[in-house]
């Protein structure tokens, strides 16, 4: 098991993918399935629920928490906000999707659509918060008058940047780790740096075994395998890396498995398995699967589906 990234920040997909085991559980040739091996599917929305309704306690305000989900109107990630909003409502906690922009700090409450919340499930990004200034200040605002629990918080943006596998996978840093915690690093973790002038030349020459990754972005924006770019391509992307803030990261072997897959008819298709674990208070819980045919797996990038995660647990 290797980690190219940690997507620390907001993660996405829990809704989904509850929705999906839901509709694969009733589908005749998945009951015909669980008739012969015993398996189970991990939610992972509840878990996603129960830690952010501890951290409001934690957070120790009297009233009943009122949840905003928060993050730009019009994305394509909108109808697992309504997802959520069901799920949330169901377990008896009011929820209200809103845009950053149209949020209302006044008299030391937070208004999303009028309706006063102390609970954001945050799923905008910081960085596109603040490239916003004024128009989003009163989630900040909010934020830093302690009016509000928010979900992940805004600390969480140091674990989201790439630079954050450069920590741990250069050897000036190990005497930062246990003997153990090296090993770990070792283990799982590839070889990551920033990119730098000292390394462009051996970046080059190295094309067929590294991947390029802004610092900060997500949905596979400006990410670029070596193994896929022409010589000429990799080397502007090269030069205009080393430019801005990017890492240079070894490439990782996606194992590669036959999918069922119904096209004009049923097709085996080799397709690569991106497995995705969701951490909850620093444990794992539950997982995102993605396969896809291209290199790339992100479905925000269009290469890739999100599937249902069945743990099998042997035969019936």
């Amino acid at each position: 098991m290797r980690f190219v990234e940690y997507n620390a920040e907001s993660p996405a997909g829990m809704a989904y993918g509850d929705n999906l085991a839901a509709v694969f559980a009733e589908l005749p040739i998945m009951k015909a399935f669980r008739k012969r091996f015993r398996g189970r599917f991990v939610s992972t929305r509840k878990k996603q629920l129960n830690t952010m309704l501890r951290a409001f306690k934690q957070w120790g305000r009297d009233r009943p928490p009122v949840i905003a989900i928060v993050d730009w109107e019009g994305l394509p990630t909108a109808p697992e906000f309504e997802m959520f909003k069901a799920y949330f409502e169901d377990n008896g906690v009011k929820t209200v999707i809103c845009d950053p922009r149209v949020l209302e700090f006044r008299r030391g409450r937070l208004y999303a659509n009028g309706t006063a919340v102390n609970l954001v499930y945050r799923r905008v990004l910081t960085s596109e918060l603040l490239a916003r200034g004024a128009e989003t200040r009163a989630l900040l605002d909010a934020y830093m008058a302690g009016a509000v629990c928010v979900i992940n918080s805004f600390r969480a943006k140091l674990l989201h940047k790439k630079l954050s596998l450069a920590l741990l996978s250069d050897e000036r840093y190990q005497k930062l780790y246990t003997p153990a915690q090296r090993a770990a690093i070792r283990k799982h973790i590839p070889w990551t740096r920033r990119v730098r002038p000292a390394l462009v030349e051996d970046i080059i020459r190295r094309r067929g075994q590294l991947v390029l990754k802004p610092n900060d972005e997500y949905g596979g924006k400006g990410v670029i395998l070596g193994w896929t770019a022409g010589p000429a391509e990799w080397e502007q992307a090269v030069a205009e890396a080393a430019a801005g803030c990017y890492v240079v990261q070894a490439a990782v072997e996606i194992p590669k498995v036959k999918f069922p897959v119904a096209l004009e008819s049923l097709q085996y298709i080799d397709l690569a398995v991106d497995l995705d674990p969701y951490l909850f208070n620093g444990r794992a819980g539950g997982f995102m699967t993605r396969v896809s045919a291209e290199a790339l797996l992100n479905v925000t990038a269009g290469a890739g589906s999100l599937v249902p995660t069945f743990v099998i647990e042997g035969s019936a």
